[in-house]
């Protein structure tokens, strides 16, 4: 049946139409949140760590959807509790992979990021973590980034200061068996070793003890002038305590988890006092960039910002800005555009290489009265 040429035109425009809708619903920007996973500990002992990288990057993300977003989309965090378990955080990486989230901020905990980081590169989900160990990078995972230096910065600044700038060699180590302890064990020996000092003694404890007695006294018959601590905070700010009940006066030396609040209200302030830290952020005064963060991490939570809130915060502007570079692209682009970032940040000046570490030095501070003290270089 033949149709009228009044009724042909009709249909192709009526067609036409509909093209031109499709069109346009195809090329109308997605206004659907952007949605970004954080994942770590929430819980247990490591949850201090989590709630600081929670508050950071929290932090970041609200100052971008206050600014209107990424393209007019709001950013969407949820929060995963991993509990500081491996075994845990593999099933939160499935989670975060069969919920399609774009990105994942975490781990505070380099085991744990490890453990996610063969999932989550499978998926090619881009993650930037807070973990150190130099494990990290031996992963060689495209799609993971540090948003701080490894152990191995920290530790040969540390070396360096001790040993030519404070003429310290009679040093001992006391590290545990967990995967920052180890990183913390390996950097630090290769450190002073390559300056051609053998430690006095290396005592590894589990990731989890609490009585320290028997390695400190093996340690005190040595008598080191400066003790190396490589364990998370609580447990430094133990060993530190009982060192000192000991009678074991050497300066305690170490990295990161010395230079938070958790060591010092677990350690004793007097038991701490001289410590010498290295850091790759010893104060919220060094600059407008840190007062300014300090400031408005002050009246979001009430409390003072620390390092690991400083690096969640730096870890979240990265990943927004190559959110934002890349018109939100996804998996492999988006590990691109992330690798493309440079950054000036809380930390310093990042820019990644092909190991996923944008940042490779840090500073010394001591900690005197309760508080560290930056040491001009």
């Amino acid at each position: 049946m033949f149709r009228s040429r009044a009724a042909r035109r009709a249909l192709i425009g009526a067609l036409v139409l509909a093209l031109a809708s499709t069109t346009a619903a195809c090329s109308r920007p997605s206004k659907e949140p952007i949605r970004i996973a954080l994942a770590d500990a929430q819980s247990g002992r490591l949850s201090a760590l989590g709630a600081w990288e929670l508050k950071g990057a929290k932090l970041a993300i609200d100052e971008w959807n206050e600014n209107g977003g990424i393209n007019g989309r709001k950013i969407q965090l949820d929060v995963f509790d991993e509990q500081g378990d491996p075994a845990v955080a593999t099933k939160v990486a499935r989670t975060i992979v069969s919920e399609k989230y774009i990105a994942m901020l975490g781990t505070a905990e380099s085991a744990v990021t490890i453990a996610m980081a063969p999932i989550l590169r499978q998926a090619k989900i881009p993650n930037i973590t807070s973990g150190q160990s130099p494990g990290l990078v031996a992963v060689a995972s495209p799609f993971l980034f540090l948003n701080g230096p490894t152990s191995t910065a920290y530790d040969e600044t540390l070396a360096q200061f001790v040993l030519e700038r404070k003429r310290i060699t009679r040093i001992a180590l006391i590290t545990n068996d967990g995967s920052y302890g180890k990183g913390e064990k390996d950097a630090f020996t290769e450190a002073v070793v390559g300056h051609n000092v053998m430690p006095l003694a290396s005592q590894v404890v589990t990731a989890d003890q609490k009585d320290f007695s028997a390695a400190l006294t093996s340690i005190r018959q040595t008598n080191p002038d400066a003790l190396f601590i490589g364990a998370e905070e609580i447990q430094s700010g133990l060993i530190a305590k009982q060192a000192r009940e000991l009678g074991i006066h050497a300066t305690f030396i170490g990295g990161a988890a010395l230079v938070t609040p958790v060591f010092l209200a677990t350690a004793g302030a007097k038991n701490a006092e001289n410590s010498i830290v290295s850091s790759a952020y010893l104060s919220n005064d060094l600059n407008d960039a840190t007062r300014k963060f300090a400031d408005a991490y002050r009246a979001a939570y009430k409390e003072e910002p620390e390092l690991h809130g400083a690096k969640a915060y730096d870890g979240a502007q990265i990943l927004l800005t190559a959110l934002k570079n890349s018109d939100v692209a996804t998996g492999a682009e988006l590990a691109e555009a992330i690798r493309d970032t440079t950054y000036n940040g809380l930390l310093g000046s990042f820019a990644f290489d092909e190991t996923g570490v944008g940042m490779f030095t840090t500073s010394i501070g001591v900690i005197t009265q309760g508080k560290v003290t930056p040491v001009a270089a």
